[in-house]
This record gives structure tokens, sequence and C-alpha cells, in this order.
């Protein structure tokens, strides 16, 4: 950190605003407060800028900056004068800089809300994105200071500079004035500005993954001079899978004389090699690797894999190296996959990269997958190319990263490359944890409404090394609020596998009617119970019996697919034995063909020991390529447990229809088809930007145990709902009664009293008052006569209430007496809790007029340091507190959250009369919920609220108890400018 020296400078050095930006072709820079130790910096600096864009920086030629501009362009008080430069190696490439400025145009400090605004781009780095990483950044630092508008004069020759403030989104008015164009532009974000950042930070993410995943030259550093170690097997991958590329061996050690390695051009150091170097596999000691970044960076290599151990994952002194692996890095624009990392591959036909410690090549296909660990890895690679003992088909990868400690590039930044991959159609991703839940559930949203993405989501910790603010929020909460933003949560890895291999090879469900058939009654029976737990609508079984031929599964497919009463089909299937018995591939071809007629619902198959079925179902009417099976060793786990007769049966077992065998004249089976563009045409509710199905998409997966096929269609059934509902999102509604000025001046007036407080009742009651939420009065009664004049101003009938820390809320302790219709019960009343509980200064009586009976409930909202701003609800007592039945919906609430967050809980019915009870009014609720979602959306610095008890009545709703606390803002959140994980 830089700290001026400047005496006159009014604030000390602002280290928060300090951050690294990726760029809009994927490389970095780090942007940070101009000092007063940058003055040679800024010389040397202006002195590679053209003549050209000086003059368009000064409006007339500015060959050269005096002493006296110096010192103006590096002394700030970070208020009123801001300058902010983006470097890259310690350099300036651009500078942005404000002057607060009053009505006349002149210096002006607070309260004045306008600065005057002006950028500078050196020549070598226009066109990348670095002004617009700018103004977001010095738009953010403005609003931080009290200033709502920026002024910028620009010739209209300024085209560039016009465009990047055009662009940008805010909203600006536009003038002409003595050959020069005046922009002036309020900094509150707006939905556009948002849109535009967000869209910029897609682009650039996406850039920077896509540079390490699709190099034009690799340098393998680390290559010993004898077979075996790291590097060495590392280089024989890329060789061996075919790099389209240039590959290079890099060891220190290598004599002079040695030309080549295993084929491969061989270099003493990065230095020595002609022409560029898009990306380095690090494969020396942690000791070794700070100076090979260094030769890297000075030789333009835009990203690392780093595979060496002892960082993070070793301690507190690993923790720091690591820190210090990634500023170097981005001291030189690169990005890392690493350290600790097992690699990346990308199986495209232009690349063929296995950057990887996988000694095989995976097989080409339309899955993404992301692990932190490489053993998780190697464990995904393996099942999902495994032919028997698990699920079945010959689904293949397009691209995979494992990124070991993910100090730098992480799964959002990966996601956000797979968002508009053509290559990719399915995400599956394991991650041992979410750094920053808040950025992750977005782009998860936007993610899910375009291509499936389906998460294992372990309980760990934020990744080692990462300065990033952990969640407050129970896993569970997490895993739930994960879904509402279209993530697929599943619990294992083989539920990973299962479900992607469904989704990549079938089209979606279009609803829960689940068709079942086969050729055993029992089997049929076991999934239909499994549709039945995992809330699918199961049709009654179709026994085929056990002499079923393939001709019979045919047909019976065939009819049950053009049943319109259906959304999915499962097939069962058990061996057959003795003559005439079915063939493993004649009954996949037959299945395969069916399918083929009707290929716009999901077929799945369960089968028990037919490994040549599964081979069979994998082979029949394949057109990918093979690639060999996976190397030894890398087997994805133990076989699944079989079918367990502890299913739970949530019903009684229909009868089972039953058709005749057919016999000798059985109709002959039809050719098997395969997909072609017919097929590829089906309507899916999937997303225009998702890619048509390849030929061989309509593999039918098979799955050796009843449970795991209908886990998977029900989690295809649940995506395919919330796809369908996110093409229609809900919308905040807006409430004329609120008002957020008031309420801004009053939570404003209440923060200069402290840093963070719970704020007291009477100015609870004021601020919810000016979001139309009415909390009802409680008086306090330290006396029994106070309690009497309590209830004379507030009107008969009354309740009284002892408030003590222990007995809040526990009416089930007796500490609350109801309906006290006048004096002399509410005095009885006074007495008997004194006598069971203590004296009035222990219990803390209140006295309160009586609401509506009704459904006790509770409403929460919270502001977690990383998933944001999140609304909960529940009923109120043991339902939350005990059994923890609250649901959760993250801010802003939509109308549509609003009901489905109402409904979601477990005890609901109790809402919606229960066993003869009088529904109660849920549109009150619901808008009760939406005013506190608009509260806190509106106002970041209500970090909690608690409205408990709310009392839903046939008619309206009553908040009987209200808390709220208040903390400052944060100086960033995901509204700010766009930023990498801070080390």
């Amino acid at each position: 950190m830089q700290t001026p020296a400047d005496p006159q400078d009014r604030h000390e050095y602002p280290s928060h605003w300090e951050a690294d930006v990726v760029l809009r072709d994927g490389g970095t820079a780090r942007v940070r407060p101009i000092t007063v130790d940058d003055a040679e910096r800024l010389v040397s600096f202006y002195e590679q800028v053209s003549d050209e864009s000086k003059y368009y920086r000064f409006f007339a030629p500015y060959p050269r900056l005096s002493a006296k501009d110096v010192h103006r362009f590096t002394h700030h008080d970070f208020v009123d004068r801001v300058g902010l430069a983006a470097t890259i190696g310690g350099e300036f490439i651009a500078t942005v800089r404000y002057d607060r400025i009053g009505p006349d145009g002149t210096s002006a400090s607070a309260p004045a809300d306008e600065a005057e605004v002006a950028f500078l781009v050196q020549d070598a780095h226009q066109g990348r994105g670095v002004a617009s990483a700018l103004l977001e950044h010095i738009a953010a630092v403005a609003r931080e200071r009290g200033i709502r508008r920026f002024a910028a004069e620009v010739l209209p020759a300024n085209t560039k500079m016009i465009k990047v403030f055009m662009d940008a989104g805010y909203t600006q008015k536009r003038s002409f004035e003595d050959g020069v164009v005046r922009l002036e532009f309020d900094l509150e974000p707006t939905d556009r500005s948002l849109a535009v950042q967000r869209a910029r930070e897609q682009r650039a993410e996406a850039r920077s993954v896509r540079r390490l995943l699709a190099p034009g030259s690799v340098a393998v550093i680390g290559v010993g001079r004898t077979p075996g170690g790291v590097g060495r097997s590392v280089l024989g991958n890329l060789r061996d899978a075919g790099f389209t590329g240039r590959l290079h061996a890099v060891n220190r050690a290598f004599p002079d004389d040695l030309k080549e390695v295993d084929g491969v051009p061989a270099h003493r150091s990065v230095r020595d090699i002609d022409g560029p170097v898009d990306l380095a596999v690090v494969a020396v000691p942690a000791e070794h690797v700070p100076e090979v970044v260094t030769e890297c960076g000075e030789h333009g290599v835009q990203g690392l894999v780093v595979l060496a151990a002892g960082y993070a994952e070793s301690g507190p002194d690993g923790r720091e190296r690591q820190r210090a692996l990634v500023r170097q890095a981005r001291t030189y624009g690169m990005r890392i996959i690493g350290p600790n990392a097992f690699g990346i591959i990308n199986t495209a036909d232009g690349v063929r990269l296995n950057a990887s410690l996988a000694p095989e090549m995976p097989r080409p296909g339309r899955i993404g997958l992301f692990a932190q660990s490489g053993a998780i890895g190697i464990a995904l690679l393996s099942r999902l190319h495994r032919r028997g003992g698990g699920v079945t088909g010959t689904t293949g990868v397009s691209t995979f990263v494992s990124s070991g400690n993910r100090a730098d590039v992480s799964g959002n930044d990966v996601l956000q490359y797979w968002y508009d991959d053509p290559e990719t159609d399915v995400v599956l991703m394991y991650l041992e944890s979410i750094g920053n839940p808040r950025k992750f559930t977005r782009l998860a949203r936007r993610t899910g409404a375009a291509k499936p993405l389906v998460v294992v989501q372990g309980a760990g910790q934020a990744p080692p090394g990462h300065a990033v603010r952990a969640t407050r929020l129970p896993h569970a909460t997490v895993s739930a609020l994960l879904r509402q933003a279209g993530v697929i949560r599943v619990d294992t890895i083989t539920e990973l596998v299962d479900a992607g291999l469904l989704l990549a090879r079938q089209p979606l469900p279009a609803g829960p009617r689940v068709a079942i058939l086969g050729n055993s009654e029992s089997l049929g029976l076991l999934t239909y119970d499994r549709c039945l737990a995992e809330g699918l609508r199961p049709a009654r079984p179709l026994d085929l019996t056990t002499g079923a031929s393939a001709a019979d599964f045919h047909r019976a497919l065939s009819r049950t697919l053009a049943d319109e009463s259906c959304d999915a089909v499962v097939v069962t299937a058990i061996p057959t034995i003795g003559e005439g018995a079915v063939g493993d591939a004649e009954l996949a071809e037959a299945l395969r063909s069916a399918a083929e007629e009707v290929p716009g619902k999901p077929v799945l198959v369960v089968h028990v020991e037919l490994g040549g079925l599964a081979e069979a179902l994998s082979a029949a009417g394949r057109t990918a390529p093979s690639a060999g099976a996976m190397a030894p060793g890398t087997d994805g786990g133990a076989h699944p447990p079989p079918l367990s007769a502890s299913l739970e049966r949530g019903d009684p077992h229909p009868p089972a229809e039953r058709l005749p065998a057919a016999g000798a004249g059985s109709e002959r089976l039809p050719t098997a088809v395969t997909a072609g563009a017919e097929a590829q045409s089906v309507a899916s509710p999937r997303s225009p930007r998702t890619p048509a199905p390849q030929p061989y998409s309509r593999l039918i997966p098979a799955y050796p145990a009843a449970e795991r096929a209908v886990r998977a269609l029900a989690e295809a059934v649940k995506y395919a709902q919330w796809q369908r509902e996110a093409a229609e999102p809900g919308k905040v509604p807006e409430y004329d009664d609120i008002d957020e000025r008031g309420a801004a001046e009053l939570i404003g007036g209440l923060l200069e009293r402290g840093e963070g407080l719970t704020i007291g009742v009477e100015e609870t009651c004021r601020l919810l008052r000016r979001y139309g939420i009415d909390v009802h009065r409680a008086l306090p009664a330290p006396t029994p006569g106070a309690a009497v004049d309590a209830a004379r101003a507030l009107g008969y009938p009354v309740a009284l209430k002892a408030t003590a820390p222990h007995l809040r809320h526990r009416a089930d302790l007796g500490g609350v007496r109801l309906d006290l219709a006048d004096e002399e019960q509410l005095r009885r009343a006074y007495d008997e809790l004194s006598e069971l509980f203590g004296p009035p200064e222990e219990l803390r009586p209140v006295v309160q007029r009586m609401a509506p009976r009704g459904v006790d409930t509770v409403v929460r909202a919270v502001i977690d340091p990383a998933a944001g701003a999140v609304v909960s609800f529940g009923l109120a007592g043991a339902a939350s507190q005990l059994l923890g039945d609250m649901a959760h919906r993250l801010v802003p609430v939509t109308d549509r959250d609003a009901t489905s967050l109402v409904r979601s809980i477990r005890t609901a019915p109790l809402l919606f009369g229960w066993r003869g009870s009088a529904p109660v009014d849920t549109p009150a609720l619901e808008e009760l919920l939406l005013r506190v979602s608009r509260l806190v959306d509106d106002h970041p610095e209500v970090v909690a609220v608690t409205l408990e008890p709310v009392v839903v009545a046939r008619q309206g709703v009553s908040v009987l108890g209200a808390t709220v606390r208040l903390a400052p803002p944060p100086a960033r959140d995901d509204l700010g400018p766009r930023t990498l994980p801070a080390y």
C-alpha cells in the first residue's frame, strides 16, 4: 500500500479503492489511487501517449507535463480531488481524475455534488476496455464521497471517449457549445447501467478463461530430462492428445545443445522462445515459481496453470506465498489456474488441449466439468466414461477445469465462459465452497435460463488465502437460495453425473407425469414408489411380463410416448433366459428406435445386472468418437448399492397392467434411426442460446437402480419448471405510500449516533411506518396503575405481556395474558404474572391492544456479507425455532417470489384452512413481505429486520413486535464496479 506524504491531503490513503479488474480482451490490470509517489510513473506514462491523445485530453498541443501539472495530478485529498490509475507491471496505462465543482463550474467542496471527470489512456491499450473499467471505479468512488453527477467536456473528434460515456448506461444529458461536447450524467446506478456493467463483466471474464482453454501455444515449464515426473507427464499428455498449437518444453537445467524433448522444441527459459506463448504450465517446486512467473510476465504469457503444491493448503506460510503469487501474476496481467491444480482440458477438434495430469484425453462431448479437487476431477471423468457398474452412455466432455486452490480463476469465471460457449450444453460443478455466493447466484440464474447447471455443494470454508466475506447463513439456507436461482442442487458425485447425463442426452420433461413400463412387475412398482417419494406423478406401471420381446418393448414405448398424458418414460428391464430371450443389443435398438419416433420426451432405463444392455445402449446409433478407456486406477468409486427393500411406499400399489408376450408372429423391429435435423428441432424449454443437440444426443441413459433414475428425472422436472417460470419473472410492486426519502433521512440521523445499533421501539415504528408497515403499540407497564393507564389509552380488550429476554415470544411459558376486557381482569393478570415470574423490573411487562385472532408468523430480513439481502418467513414458535421450518428468498422479492415464499414452508397448510380451519389473508401477508423487501433493498444500512409475531387473520395482518438494526453500508457491493477477489 502507498501512503501520500502531502500534509494538505485530508484523508488517509483509501486502500479499499484498490482493485484488480479483467479487461475486455481477458487480460488484467490493477486500479489504484494516484499518490505523490507516482510522479515519475506519471511522466513516463505521459511520454508514451500520442500527440493526438494529448490533444484530445487538453484541447491543445501539450507535448509534456510541467512540474506544476505533475504536482496537481499526483496530489489529491481523496474527497474533492481524486485520481485513479490503471497499471500493468507497476506502470501506468491509463488515468482518470475528478474535481468537485460548484454551480459556477469552479472548484468546490461538499455539499457540492457535481464533479468534472477526464480520462487519458495510453494508445497501446486503447480498445481493451480500460476507460470503461476506470469509469465504473471512479463513479463508485464519487458516490462514496457524496458526488451524484459527473460532467465531461470532450472534443467532437474524440469519438472513442464519447462512446465510453454514452455506452455506460447512466441517465445523461448532452449539449454542444463552443466546439465542445458537454456530457452530464447522474451516477445513480440504473437498470441499464447495471446491465451494461454485467455484460462487460461476462465478456471480459469469459474471454480471460477462453485464453486459457484455447491457447495457440503452450510452454510446459519444469520438463524433466528423463521420463517421469510431473512436467514430463503433462508434456506427454499434451502431445498425445494432439494439441493443435505450438508446444514447448522448458527447463533451465537443459544442456545448451538440447534441441528437443520427445519431439517437442526444448528451451532453457521462456525468454528463449521465439514468438508468443499464450499458456504456461508451471511444474516446478513452489520456491522456484516466482522466478518463472517473472519470466512469463516479461515474455507476455497470458495465463498460467500452476501444478505446484505448497501454498495455502499447507498453512500460514503457504497462504502468504499464494497471495504473493497472485499479486505477482496480476502485475503482468496474467490469470492463474491453481496453484495445486490438476489441470485443464479442451476436447474441441480445433484445440485438443490436455494440460492436465489425466493420462488420457476424455471423449469429446457437450458437458463442461469444474472441480476444485484433482481427486474429484478424476472421479468425475471416470464416471462419465465407465461403461458398466454405473450410469452408462458415451457422453463426453467439452471442457474440464480442476482449479486446485482456485486462488484466481474460480467457478464464477468458468461459469461466465460456459454461459455462451456453443460447445457446452450442460454444466457440472463440484464446489467445495462458494467464495462469493451473491455473484454465483446471479451468474447461475442467468446460466440456468440458457442451459442446465448441476452442482454438488460442499460445506467447506472460503478458498484458502482468499480475502472474501464469509456467509453467516446456514448451509441449508444457501442451498435453498441456489435452487431458487435455477441451480440443480444434488448431494453426491453419483447424483451429479446421473442428472448431468440425463440433461445432456434427453429433452426436458414438460411436467411431472411419468409412465413406467418393463418386464418386471416388482421393479416397476419400486420405480413407482420412488416417483411418489420424489414428488412426481407416476401412472400405473405397465408390465410386459418376463417373456416380452424386443418388439413388445418397442411397441409399448412408442405407444406410451405418443400418449399426451405422460411427460417422461422410465423403462425397467431385468435379464431373461431361455429360448427366445431378448438380446441386449436387440432390446437397446428397440428402445432407441422407439424413442426417436417421438423425440420430445425423455426416456430413462432402469436395468438390473445387465452389463450387455448398458453397453448396447451406449453404443447403439452412436456417432461420437471414442477415445479409449480411462487409465487404470481412475475408477470413480464403488458400485452403487442394489435396490433396497426399504424404499418408502407413499401409496398402495396399483394393479399393474399386463400385456401378453409376443409369439413367433411378432412384427419385426424397424431399422434404427439416427437422430437428424428433425429430432434436433424438438421444442424444448431451453433458451435459444442453447445449441441444437448433436446427432448423438438421443443416447438413452441407463441406471442400475430405480432411485438413481427417478432422482435424476425429478431434478430435470424441477429444473424445467424453474426455467418456464424464469421466462416470465415476477415484478417488484410499487407502493404509493412508501416514503423512501423520509426513511433515508431518518436512517441517516440514527446512524450518526454510532457505527451499528439496534434502534429503539419508537424509531423502529417510525421507520417501518415510512414503508406502510404499522406496528401495534406496546406501552410499558412498570406498575399495575401504569398498566391500567396504558389500557385506557389503547382501549380494551388488551393483552399483558412479559418482555424479559427469557420470556419474550414464549407464550408456552405463560408470560402472556390475552383478551383482558376490563381493569379488574388486567389487575388480576398483573398480579398472577408477578407471582409466577417475579417483580415487574424482571418481567418488563407491556400492554398491547388485542389483535384479531389468526396464525402467528415471523418475518425476517438480514443482510448477509456474502449472499446479500435475504427475506425469510415461517410460523412463529417451535415450527421455525426447533424444526427450522423457514423459507428464504433473495432481495428484491418479486410478487411471484412472495407467493411461493408463503407456500414453501412445510406448515403452510395452517394458512390455507387445514382441517377445517378458516383460511387467513395470505395476500396481505405477501404484501408485508414485499414491503420488507423494499425496505432492505432501498436502504443497505438496514442490515436486519425482525417482525415477530405477525398475526395473519382472516382479514389483514397485525405486526405485534419489531426490531431493526442499522449499520453503515458496505463500501462496495454487487452493484459496485467489477473487481477480482482481493489479496
